[in-house]
């Protein structure tokens, strides 16, 4: 492999600002903001939606009510 072609691979944190669950992972992400954990600094990278605060996850996802939607259809357009 070719040298210095390729991104840096590092412990990265990921915070969501929503809940502010952060998360340490690894990435290649580039970032300038920093954070101290455990008395180690990491690059920070901001997100608004992370597994903490996504409706999907967090189980406050809405349903939508299909048999209603389906019964409006079929009125709208049986008339024609």
């Amino acid at each position: 492999m070719k040298k210095d072609i390729h991104p840096k691979y590092r412990p990265v944190v990921f915070k969501d600002v929503s809940s502010g669950t952060s998360y340490l992972t690894r990435s290649t992400i580039r970032t300038e903001d920093k954070v101290t954990i455990d008395g180690t600094e990491y690059p920070l990278y901001k997100v608004n939606v992370s597994a903490s605060s996504h409706p999907f996850y967090t189980g406050q996802r809405q349903f939508m009510d299909t048999a209603g939607r389906v019964e409006k259809f079929k009125k709208r357009y049986t008339k024609k």
